[in-house]
């Protein structure tokens, strides 16, 4: 039986592979974003949808708001949501409907009043307190890894520098001990690519087989923090569900999220940073001369230009009118999160990578409204951490070989970038 699931999967996939290629070669601007080479270059297809209509109807069966005010509004409307009014996905929609079928939805993917218990229980892991205490931790094994790609003189800024470093501190915030930061970065390859949708029968399977391993690595975690509790998220978590406030698959789906949320994001803003710092020098040298005063600026500038996560999706609730259109009740929105940063009736020079920048508005790079990032504090600390660092010890950073882009559409980021390290007082490299 399961061969035949695989089977029929891998057809049904082939299928929506198919239609989806025809649809961008017809000029569907959404079928485009998912599909190379458009998808290499998003901020092309997000202008032409600026220039059009506010919301895009797509013959994908999908609407799309791409200016920031629109965008905005529907982050912050309560008549949306990421379920259905039955508390179900439409078809096609869940990143992992026939792979985690059986496993509990995170509060990411969930409305209230779920959303808010399950959210609550997490959110004092994130508290300014508690960033504040973990920020210690993050210039130290920032540093730790610099003095190791250092010894390199040549290496890969991701895989070397901006995957470990959020893999170790989300690991030591959740209470993984000997965390493997390869293992934990292939986890989040397989399940970030998964918010595309399944891709082909060998991503469903690997994306099955990777959850598995999460699971069962949380659930031996739980067992062992409700026999001897800690400070760690995951005793948190475990007294919780003691205390009856969460079930088991809530707690393990909840402990995934956070590991792979608070590290994918962070990684992806590290890269995306540095390669727009390393491709306009003046940006560079503008960070080099002050990163104590610019390297947080470097950050949020980079989630306003080139975000990590690109697009989220909101079902309205209700039917309503929107963008001059009305929508019936269930009806699913794209909301184009890279294409808002970049609105030119919002932001001047939208498509100038600019750290001086004083913003307009603030971006929507972390979402808004009640599904805002929970991890966005954190994020922001070790970004500023690491392009700070990088600047101050690495001032003759540069590019070392071509970047390969991550093949994905709603996660946007490098997958390799080799870079040549200069340390301080040696001189720029060329």
């Amino acid at each position: 039986m399961a061969i035949l699931a695989d089977a029929r999967l891998g057809a049904k996939i082939e299928l929506e592979r198919a239609g989806t290629w025809l649809l961008s070669l017809a000029g569907d601007r959404v079928a485009r974003l998912g599909k190379p080479p458009w998808r290499n270059d998003p901020y092309r297809v997000y202008a032409e949808l600026r220039a059009g209509e506010p919301l895009y109807r797509s013959r994908t069966g999908m609407l799309a708001a791409s200016g920031y005010e629109l965008c905005r509004q529907i982050l912050r409307d309560r008549r949306f949501g990421v379920q259905t009014t039955a508390g179900e996905y439409p078809e096609g929609f869940g990143t992992l409907e026939d792979s985690r079928a059986q496993l509990a939805p995170s509060f990411l993917e969930l409305d209230p009043p779920e959303h808010t218990r399950l959210r609550t229980l997490a959110r004092p892991a994130f508290s300014p307190r508690k960033i504040g205490g973990y920020q210690p931790a993050v210039e130290r094994i920032c540093h730790d890894l610099l003095d190791r790609a250092l010894a390199k003189g040549e290496f890969d800024l991701k895989a070397d520098f901006a995957a470990p470093l959020p893999i170790a501190v989300i690991s030591e915030l959740l209470g993984i001990p000997d965390a493997d930061a390869d293992r934990f970065a292939r986890y989040g390859r397989i399940l970030a690519a998964s918010l595309d949708g399944i891709s082909s029968l060998k991503h469903a399977i690997a994306l099955r087989d990777a959850t598995g391993e999460i699971y069962r690595l949380f659930e031996r975690l739980s067992e062992q923090r409700a026999k001897d509790p800690g400070e760690d998220v995951i005793s948190q978590l475990t007294l919780a569900h003691a205390e009856g406030k969460l079930s088991m698959p809530e707690l393990l789906s909840t402990c995934e999220l956070l590991l792979i949320a608070g590290f994918e994001t962070t990684v992806n803003l590290i890269g995306n940073a540095t390669l727009a710092l390393l491709a306009d020098p003046a940006q560079w040298s503008a960070l080099v001369d002050a990163p104590a005063e610019l390297a947080e600026k470097a950050g949020d500038e980079t989630l306003r230009y080139d975000p990590p996560v690109q697009l989220t999706v909101r079902l309205a609730h209700e039917q309503l009118e929107l963008g001059g259109r009305r929508l019936r009740e269930n009806t699913p929105v794209i909301v184009l999160l890279g294409s808002a940063g970049r609105d030119e009736r919002v932001f001047a020079r939208p498509d100038e990578f600019d750290i001086t920048r004083e913003p307009e508005q603030d971006h929507l790079a972390f979402s808004s409204g009640i599904h805002y990032c929970l991890g966005a504090p954190l994020a922001r600390m070790e970004a500023t951490v690491a392009l700070r660092a990088l600047a101050e010890r690495l001032p003759g950073l540069r590019q070392a070989g071509p970047v390969r882009r991550l093949g994905s559409t709603v996660i946007r980021g490098v997958d390799r970038f080799p870079v040549r390290a200069v340390p301080a007082g040696v001189g720029a490299a060329t």
